[in-house]
């Protein structure tokens, strides 16, 4: 098949479709589900249970013009000891409203800049989670940290904590693209930030980089891959870069004349996915690397693989659950998130509440559909037997489901009785097959481009 030609007859350089962290998606979410909701759901999880947690920390001493993520400039500590204490009231609300004996079995912190935090407050506020969600045995914690914003006080404070996992955004390194895109981030500090991540003997390391930003072409791309793999990252996200000024208005400084146009982005990601197997990393999913002892990559291989709001991801916890401004809580009732706005947010927790101010409870078909995304973009696959045994009340019509979402790439898949499965001259179209499977209607100015 001509891959492209195919590609593009299917719309793929044309469509913005959700690239699917959950399901439903964050703008599907609404004010039905609140604090009290959340609060009984809190309450269900079994006692003993094994959950995960994710600590969102909005603050950033500089705003890269790129990132569309939920965050504010600060020039000075003051907010972010005020937020540090709101955490602390937080994670007491959050306690007293789970059962007894709940242990953590994945805590990340991310951002924003986590490690903004003075080493004070970074140990505070990990001996605060230890106390109200012990660590179960072999548990990871891993902390988004901005090469520019980490010193030898910060890494020895999250060494001490307990720090099994690393995650360094690169994005490009080239000078013309740092500029334009607002983040000044010099190899040099990039790699020695790692030497001293790993001289604290946190031997795991996430880098995150991007394509199509502007001025990217496949040459530079290129040479920014090299230079990543040089610091020989465990795992590497390849993100697209995602476009959406009118929802980060910082965008707007953003040279829109310099950003590659679809085609060229996927030029840009094959680009960069060849270097990555030819240096013997696996893909995972539709934009995720590790080597192949990574536990990604053996969950990949062994069918666990799943998929969060921080992307691809091994863990098998049924229990996410959010602190922070904006944070979103996954339950097997539904999805919580707390006030976007700091203020908001601080208020609510201040007076002793939960923060939670939209959501989305699971009713219908939604978690057959969820899973049935979910497989699409971790495995490119669904079987249909696996799923007519998780969902028995739904098993009469799964062939309809399948032939319907299969019927918009007619001659790409491969449907039989087993299930689908997207071959790989069809997998950049993955967000857009998932998208025939997604039951809510959204307007695709919501979200990025599919490629």
């Amino acid at each position: 098949m001509n891959s492209h030609n195919d590609l593009r007859r299917h719309g793929l350089f044309d469509a913005r479709v959700p690239r699917y962290t959950s399901y439903p998606t964050a703008p599907q979410f609404g004010t039905a589900v609140g604090a009290g909701g959340f609060s009984d759901w809190l309450g269900d999880v079994p006692e003993g249970a094994e959950i995960s947690l994710y600590l969102h920390v909005p603050f950033c001493r500089r705003l890269c013009w790129f990132c569309a993520c939920r965050t504010q400039g600060t020039a000075s500590l003051a907010p972010v000891s005020a937020y540090v204490e709101t955490l602390l009231a937080e994670i007491a609300v959050i306690a007293a409203a789970l059962p007894a004996g709940v242990r953590l079995a994945r805590l990340h912190w991310g951002g924003g800049t986590p490690t903004l935090l003075p080493p004070a407050e970074i140990t505070l506020l990990a001996a605060a989670l230890r106390a109200a969600f012990p660590l179960a045995p072999g548990a990871e914690f891993s902390v988004e940290i901005d090469p520019g914003e980490i010193d030898d006080g910060r890494l020895d404070a999250l060494a001490a904590a307990g720090l099994t996992r690393a995650s360094i955004g690169v994005q490009d390194f080239d000078p013309l693209i740092q500029s334009a895109i607002g983040r000044h981030q010099p190899y040099a500090l990039t790699r020695d930030a790692v030497m001293a991540i790993r001289a604290r003997g946190v031997t795991s390391l996430n880098a995150d980089i991007l394509y199509g930003l502007p001025y990217q072409t496949e040459a530079r791309i290129a040479a920014s891959v090299r230079q990543l793999l040089s610091l020989s990252p465990d795992r590497v996200a390849l993100y697209g870069y995602a476009h959406v000024p009118w929802m980060s208005r910082r965008q707007q400084m953003i040279p829109v004349d310099a950003i590659p146009v679809p085609e060229a982005r996927l030029a840009l990601f094959e680009t960069a996915t060849a270097l990555f197997a030819e240096a013997g990393y696996e893909a995972i999913g539709i934009d995720h690397f590790a080597r192949p002892g990574d536990s990604l990559a053996v969950a990949a291989r062994g069918g666990h693989l799943r998929r969060n709001f921080q992307g691809y991801t091994d863990d098998r916890a049924d229990v996410l659950v959010g602190l922070g401004a904006s944070a979103i809580s996954r339950l097997p009732q539904g999805y919580a998130q707390n006030a976007p706005a700091t203020a908001h947010y601080t208020r609510a927790i201040r007076e002793g509440r939960l923060a939670t101010a939209r959501g989305h409870a699971f009713a219908g078909e939604d978690r057959l559909r969820a899973r049935i995304i979910e497989a699409l973009m971790c495995d490119f696959r669904l079987d249909r037997d696996a799923l007519a045994q998780a969902f028995p009340s739904a098993a009469s019509g799964l062939d309809a489901m399948i032939d319907d979402g299969a019927r918009p790439f007619a001659g790409l898949l491969h449907r039989d009785a087993a299930g689908l499965s997207i071959p790989p001259a069809a997998r950049p179209l993955t967000r857009m097959i998932a998208r025939s499977f997604d039951a809510y209607e959204a307007a695709a100015g919501q979200h990025s481009v599919a490629v």
